[in-house]
Parts: structure tokens; sequence; C-alpha cells
């Protein structure tokens, strides 16, 4: 077994790896009131102050937004000055060799310039760098440089996966799925191709390992409900935002992020007098505008009479949380499907489907890049659906 696995079992027996933030935001009270944002760093061994000429002003409920853009910018420009720290202490130069980068610390700066890149907000990418860069934390230690990462360190790691724990808040000590080890692998590969273009290293040691030694992806089956099941839910009473919340998805197909984001100028009227969603797509920051039937409306809560426009309609709690009360919910109901906000998204989807939709309009309204995903989600359900349509045939006299 490799040394890097010997580091692994200390970590998990309580050995703590630290990861201190070179950039760190703070604030100086000015005699208006106003706080000036600055850095503190330190650089070549001296500590430093960069104040970015940005206002915090106090907040009241008119500039409460500007607050947090100016915030925001804070955060995107500190992200940048990480970066350019890390170029400097773990070796990325213009020429020479530069195996000795630290990996940890390369992966962060790859989870940065995504999260900068998505306006400093921490996507689906960011955190998958971020997963990784803990997993190999706990694999082989902070110190890993790319010198050290070879076929046999690759096994080790892939060996390391199979035995692992989810590290996710809601799913920690629960065993690695297979495809979950297969994503890390994957993610693990696109790092270390990201590492060649910077010319850090020559060649990714995962494609000289055989492809039968390396996890597998199992295709796993979507799980959705039936017309009849979203009726029983409906008529099971839960004094839950989560009920509400999730009803509206079965009817929209719209992703929790987006029910959490969703603010009351979002839902508009055309001239029909027809609802949509006017909204930009948490996952894929795509601008959609979404139609939405009249059985989706009846679950939207009712606004407040001081509501603003920008105020949040369903005042969602965390999608974890949300998650254990639909369980708890469904139970009652009499439902053992596991329901989460994704088995409404796929029960939308499935209905439309069923109710003879085609699969690019349901395609569209998923906010999917392109039909391919769709088809590959749905692949199954629409061939059930099509031999099911050629079997009346039998019933004709």
């Amino acid at each position: 077994m490799s040394k890097g696995n010997t580091k692994g079992e200390n970590h998990r027996k309580g050995v703590k790896n630290s990861y201190k933030e070179p950039v760190k935001v703070r604030f100086k009270t000015l005699a208006n009131g106003n706080k000036s944002i600055y850095l503190d760093f330190y650089k070549d061994g001296k500590r430093e102050y960069e104040f970015l000429k940005l206002y915090i002003v106090p907040e009241t409920p008119t500039n409460k937004e500007a607050n947090a853009q100016t915030l925001a910018l804070a955060n995107a420009v500190k992200a940048k000055r990480i970066i350019e720290l890390q170029n400097n202490t773990h070796g990325f130069t213009n020429s020479g060799t530069r195996s000795n980068v630290n990996v940890i610390a390369y992966i962060k700066e790859l989870a940065e310039k995504k999260r900068i890149k998505a306006g400093g907000k921490e996507r689906g990418t960011y955190q998958g760098y971020m997963a990784l860069s803990r997993q190999i934390e706990n694999y082989t230690g902070t110190k890993t440089t790319f010198k050290q990462i070879d076929k046999t360190f690759c096994i080790g790691f892939l060996n390391y996966l199979t035995t692992a724990t989810n590290l996710i808040k809601g799913m920690r000590n629960k065993p690695l799925h297979e495809n979950t080890q297969s994503w890390y692998m994957k993610q693990f590969e696109a790092v270390l191709n990201a590492a060649i273009s910077d010319e850090i290293i020559n060649n990714n040691p995962f494609k000289q390992i055989k492809p039968e030694n390396k996890p597998k992806k199992n295709k796993t089956e979507i799980s959705y409900l039936t017309i009849d099941e979203v009726k029983l839910l409906e008529n099971t009473p839960y004094h839950h935002i989560a009920r509400n919340a999730f009803l509206f998805s079965c009817y929209t197909g719209l992703r929790f992020s987006d029910i959490q984001g969703l603010t009351w100028w979002q839902l508009q009227k055309d001239n029909n007098g027809d609802t949509f969603i006017n909204y930009r797509q948490k996952k894929t920051q795509k601008h959609e505008y979404l139609p939405i039937p009249q059985k989706a409306v009846e679950f939207l809560p009712t606004r407040p009479d001081e509501a603003k426009d920008n105020d949040y309609v369903f005042c969602m709690i965390g999608n974890g949380i949300a998650n254990i009360r639909l369980k708890i919910w469904a139970a009652t109901a009499g439902i053992k499907k596991p329901l989460t906000f994704h088995v409404a998204r796929h029960t939308y989807a499935t209905i439309l489907l069923s109710l003879g939709a085609g699969i690019e309009t349901i395609s569209k309204n998923l906010g999917h890049s392109e039909i391919r995903t769709t088809q590959h989600h749905y692949a199954a359900i629409e061939n059930k659906l099509q031999r099911a349509a050629v079997n009346l045939f039998d019933k004709l006299d």
C-alpha cells in the first residue's frame, strides 16, 4: 500500500489538516459610519494591506442589495489575490519544471477561478473541486505535489475511494456510491489535464490504468412520481413550506436552487393573463422564460401586503433539511419512494411525456442546454410510453 494511504489512515484517526486562507477581507469603520473594505495578507513574509476603495454603508432596506454586491466584488478581488499569491508561493512560474506545485493549492486555485467566473458564487464545479481537495487531503495530506502523482498514486487513490466516506453535509460517514467514486476520478482526471495545459506535468497517469481497474458509473433508474402519487401527496396535509415548494416543482420542473431564489418580481403575466417565470437558472446562468400552469400557481404562498418585488416567494430552508421534511410527509402519505426536489423535477418531465409533450419542448422547459441531456435522462421512460401507446392497438376489435 502506498505511503499516501498511511497518511490517510492517520487523518481518519484524528490528525487534522487545516488550510488557512492567505488573504482576509477586513473592515475599517470611518468617521461617517461607513466601513472601508481592505485586504489583509502576507507577501514575502511581510504583512501588507490593500484598501479596495469599496465601502459598506449603514444598512437600510433600500441599500441592502448594494452592500451585498459590494461585498461580493470585494470577495472576487480577494479570490484573485489568493490566486496571485499561490502563483508565487507554490511555484507557478512561466519557465522550468513546476512539478513541485502543491496539488491541494492548485485544485483550490481552479475552484477559485470557477467561483470568480460565477460572480463570486460557490456553484457546482467550485464545490466539486473543493470536495475533491478534501478527499485528497484525507488520502495523502496537504503537502502532496504533482511530482508524487504517478500511476501508483492514482491506483492508491482509487483504492482509497472504495473505503472512503462522504464528506457532504447531511451525508457524512456514508460510504461513497460507485457513481460517486467514478465522479471523483473524473474530477481528478480533469485537474491533471488542466495541469498538463499549465505545463506542470507532461502526462495524465490515469491513462495508464486499465479501464477494468477504474470505478464504473452505473446508470441509475430515474425516480419519479406518477400522477396518482402526486394527487395523493396533494391530499395529504403537511404544514411545512417544503410541501408546497415540492408540488410547485412537480408542476414547473424548477430545481431546488431556482425555487429557493424565486422572487415575487420573477412571477409575471403575459398578454393573455397567463403566469410565467422570468428568471436566470442558478446552475447554468441561462436566462429563461418558463410558462407555468394554473395548477402550479395554486401552490404559491399568498403574497404579504408588505412584500417587496425582490423578496423570496418560498423563504426556503436548506435542501438537506427540506428533503428530511419531504420524507416525513411521504411516510404520512404512505409513499415509499424517497422524495427529493430532483424527484419533483423528474416527475414534471415524466408527466409531460405521458401527456404527449415532445422531448424538444420538455428540454426547453427544463432549461437543458442540449436536447441530448434530456434524451439521455428520459429515453427509457419515453420508450416505455411509446410501447404502451403501441399496445393500444391490441385492444381494437
